[in-house]
């Protein structure tokens, strides 16, 4: 599984980030133990997940105006 970056997530919208994380999440069930693709795919779901946090962040800062 390749690592999803920071980068390759940061003009993703919520329901895409959603989506993506949702994919990793299956994939990383089908990887194997200590194996490059399950470290690239729980990476993959930290970067995913601290997107989606920003994306919330954002959300919420820019509804407050």
């Amino acid at each position: 599984m390749k690592l999803i970056s920071n980068f390759e997530l940061a003009h993703r919208n919520t329901s895409e980030l959603s989506a993506l994380f949702r994919h990793v999440s299956q994939g990383l069930a089908r990887t194997g133990r200590h194996s490059p693709e399950r470290r690239n795919a729980l990476a993959s779901l930290e970067n995913i997940s601290r997107a989606q946090a920003l994306d919330r962040k954002s959300t919420r800062l820019n509804s407050s105006h």
